[in-house]
């Protein structure tokens, strides 16, 4: 990877360098709607149940989920939510095509899953073998559950659900096409991945809460990764709904 602006974007919106905020600061919000001045005619438009798709009532219940009955997801489920947020469905020389959207088909994301409580699998870091459709043993030590809370500043729903899902960005894979703007690419590439899994987990009766807030170093470092060419990017908690959710 080079030394462009990228890395140092990456690096340098570490929370160890952020200052105070508008709202740490008491400044007022900004308007929920930007003004871009005078306009056109306005149209009513009809409501969104006038076009019938089972989809609509699992974005309709889709929200952020922290609290998660004490219960297992099964192997299937857990298959099911792999694929539905990096399945290949076609492998096309270098490149894959999968569940979701990606620039380029560049693909630049690798899943990790923190197990917490699958049916017929021990507690441990493992990672998601696309390609395969496989996961593999990668991190089995005690209590990485609590490490990873602890690198998620104490969020400690990302060791009580079932599943936490952990993106990690391989920044070469996306760069090698597109340089710089590579790094706006896999950021997208996150929110279609993350998205994905919140209607994917509303469809199996599982809540999910994405978190963003994690001291990189230390998660970096949880996973071996280096940080620079390869780093945790997104983290995602799930786990099956409380009745009252």
């Amino acid at each position: 990877m080079g030394g462009g602006i990228g890395p140092e974007f990456i690096e340098k919106t570490k929370y160890k360098y952020l200052g105070a905020s508008g709202q740490q600061k008491g400044l007022r919000p900004p308007p929920l709607e930007a003004d871009f001045g005078k306009g056109g005619e306005k149209f009513d438009l009809p409501g969104p149940d006038k076009v019938e798709s089972e989809l609509k009532k699992y974005i309709d219940g889709r929200t952020s989920v922290r609290e998660y009955r004490d219960e297992p997801i099964s192997k299937n489920e857990l298959s099911y939510l792999l694929w539905c947020t990096q399945g290949v469905k076609v492998v096309d020389g270098m490149h894959t095509f999968r569940t979701v959207p990606s620039a380029g088909a560049r693909h630049a994301l690798e899943t990790f899953i923190l197990v917490n409580n699958v049916d017929g699998l021990a507690a441990g870091v493992y990672r998601y073998l696309a390609l395969e459709h496989k996961i593999q043993e990668f991190v089995m030590r005690q209590a990485v559950a609590g490490k990873i809370a602890y690198a998620c500043f104490g969020q400690d729903f990302v060791k009580k659900g079932a599943v936490t899902f952990i993106w990690v960005a391989v920044t070469d894979r996306m760069t090698w096409r597109y340089s710089e703007r590579g790094y706006r690419y896999i950021l997208l590439d996150a929110g279609h991945v993350c998205q994905n899994l919140y209607l994917a987990a509303e469809s199996i009766g599982c809540g999910v809460c994405a978190v963003g807030a994690y001291d990189d170093d230390i998660i970096n470092t949880l996973l071996g990764l280096d940080g620079r060419s390869e780093f945790v990017i997104y983290i995602a908690a799930t786990g099956k709904k409380r009745k009252e959710s």
